[in-house]
Parts: structure tokens; C-alpha cells; sequence
């Protein structure tokens, strides 16, 4: 069975998976046989978990240049595991950092490289990327006509599901021969995000956005996602007008959510906006202009004004929990 490279970061938060690493193993298990690579620690635990999503063999390297440096010392890393294992394809995720490793993995492996895919399968003997193009209006199918493919995944385009059968993976050690323009620029200082108490947008069940409809007040968006447990997301327009931090911005050319409830406000539902947020399980919307895009897509809708319905909503989930 082809070698399928999912590439793992465990510099900044090891010991811990993330949804969106389970995805890829997800895929990977599905088009061939999962080989993760992982940049940093590999705990018991982690090496468990990857036995879980049925991976077999783990590569890893805890290199000093991995942390001290961008992203360059990492893609050293991935093309030279992917090599080690002929591996068919390597699988990243397809954040700013993801696609700046499957660019530059590409041409050390002079690999095709694909972005933006929702899926990967095995078809004819060539492993074939699936992508949602025109804000989901098409999904396409793309090959590479090289040996090996380089694909950046979207998050939350498939359902993790761990393997029938766990794997016991092999733990290697890699010594990775970093290229000398890949140590051309050092990271002097890090400066940790304000942690604000939710969860992160990505992996959050509940997802409360707001949009141009709040006039840069999102006390109340803030409020409704506090009580609910939820994370804040936000359309390009809010996010562009500096009301909130552009890593809060749900969309085409934001982060893809797809929790079991997410509730828009404000938010006219442009074609953009859909595109992050179409495939969540249930969508609300809460917005005063009854002919409103938004309401097209949404299982329940409330035509109102935000600053007074939800307030309300938040007082009646307080009465209801006591």
C-alpha cells in the first residue's frame, strides 16, 4: 500500500492532537497507509493516539532549527522524510504555515503541489485531490503528474474517524540536513496570543459570529458566546473595519468552521462569508433585513436587531440554567 506523509507540529502545543490532524489521518488512512511526520516531541501518549487513526510509522525530529526558524527548516523535514519512505503524497493542513511548507516540500521533491483540497482518494492507481472552487458552488478533481503529490487539506472538510484496528507505530528518529537558505531567518521573540477563555475557533462546537451589522460593538456577540461556551468568529467586513483581530474571520479568504451550532449576527450571508461556514450542522441567523443571503442557508432565522434579541437570548439561557 502507497505511503501517505501527514505532517505533524508539535513544537508549539506538544502532547496534544489536533482536530484537524485527525482529519488528515482520517484521509490519509482512506487513500493509502498513513506515515505521520512529526516536528518535536512525540509523547507516549500522541504515539497512542496515531496508533488510533492507524498509523504505523512515525518519523520525527526535535532539531533545535525546527523552533529557532520560519517554516523552511520544517518542509526540510517533511521532503526528506517523504523520500525516506517514497512516500505517494505528503498531507498538510492548509493554514498560511501549511501551504508555505507544501510550497517549498514541492520543490525539494520536485512535487506537484495542490491547495485548498476537501478531500483525497485513490483512484486508478493515482491518488486524486478533490477542491471546492467558486465560494462551493463546484467541487473539482486535480492530479498531480508528478511521482509524488504535495496537498494542503482545508480543515473540517471530513469527519475524523479513528481506525477498525489500532496500529503500534514505530518511533524513528530523523536527522534532518537543513539547507543553508533555510536558516536565513531566525526567530528572535514569540509573543503569545491574549488567551481569552473560549475555544479556539477551528475546533469549537458553537461558533457566535458578528458582521458589519454590530457598528464595531461586539459586546453582545461576546456575551452570547460566553454563555454558550462558544468561540467568536467575525465576516471580513468586521474584521477589516478593525473591530475585531483578523484571526477571528470565518470565510473564503478566512478559517473554514464547521461546529454543531453556529449562530451569525449581522452577517448578510455574501457568497465569501458562506463558503467558511455552509457545512456547520445547524445555522441560525439573527439579522434585521428580512431578505437578507444569510437566510437562504439558515435552519432558523430571527429578523430583529441584534442589540435587543440578544440580550435576551443571553438572559433566558441564564434563567434556564439557574
Amino acid at each position: 500500500m502507497t505511503a501517505i506523509v501527514v505532517y505533524i507540529d508539535q513544537l508549539a502545543a506538544p502532547g496534544k492532537l489536533s482536530n484537524t490532524v485527525h482529519q488528515l489521518l482520517t484521509l490519509a488512512r482512506g487513500a493509502g497507509e498513513p506515515v505521520a511526520v512529526v516536528a518535536g516531541p512525540v509523547s507516549a501518549e500522541v504515539l497512542a493516539e496515531l496508533g488510533a487513526y492507524g498509523v504505523g510509522r512515525v518519523l520525527h525530529s526535535e532539531q533545535a532549527e525546527l523552533g529557532d526558524y520560519l517554516v523552511a527548516p520544517q518542509a526540510d523535514l517533511v521532503a526528506q522524510a517523504a523520500a525516506a519512505v517514497s512516500a505517494s503524497a505528503v498531507l498538510v493542513d492548509n493554514g498560511a504555515a501549511g501551504k508555505e511548507i507544501a510550497a517549498r516540500a514541492g520543490v525539494a521533491l520536485n512535487a506537484g503541489v495542490i491547495t485548498d483540497a476537501v478531500s483525497v482518494t485513490y483512484d486508478g492507481g493515482a491518488l486524486v485531490a478533490h477542491k471546492s472552487v467558486l465560494a462551493g458552488s463546484y467541487t473539482v478533481e486535480a492530479r498531480a503528474t508528478s511521482a509524488v503529490a504535495v496537498i494542503s487539506v482545508k480543515a473540517h472538510s471530513v469527519e475524523a474517524a479513528v481506525a477498525a484496528a489500532p496500529s503500534a507505530p514505530a518511533l524513528e528518529l530523523v536527522d534532518v540536513a537543513f539547507a543553508p537558505a533555510s536558516l536565513a531567518a531566525r526567530v528572535i521573540s514569540r509573543t503569545p496570543r491574549a488567551a481569552s477563555g473560549r475555544p479556539d475557533l477551528e475546533d469549537a462546537r458553537i461558533v457566535v459570529a458578528g458582521g458589519r451589522g454590530v457598528d464595531g460593538d461586539f459586546t453582545p456577540i461576546e456575551e452570547l458566546a460566553d454563555v454558550l461556551g462558544a468561540a467568536v468568529g467575525a465576516s471580513r467586513a468586521a474584521t477589516d473595519a478593525g473591530w475585531i483581530s483578523h484571526a477571528s474571520q470565518v470565510g473564503q479568504t478566512g478559517k473554514k468552521v464547521s461546529p454543531q451550532l453556529y449562530i451569525s449576527v449581522g452577517i448578510s450571508g455574501a457568497i465569501q462569508q458562506k463558503a467558511g461556514m455552509q457545512t456547520s450542522k445547524l445555522i441560525v441567523a439573527v439579522n434585521k433585513d428580512a431578505e437578507s443571503p444569510i437566510f437562504e442557508i439558515a435552519d432558523f432565522g430571527i429578523v430583529g436587531d441584534l442589540f435587543k434579541v440578544l440580550p435576551q437570548a443571553v438572559e433566558e439561557i441564564k434563567k434556564r440554567r439557574g
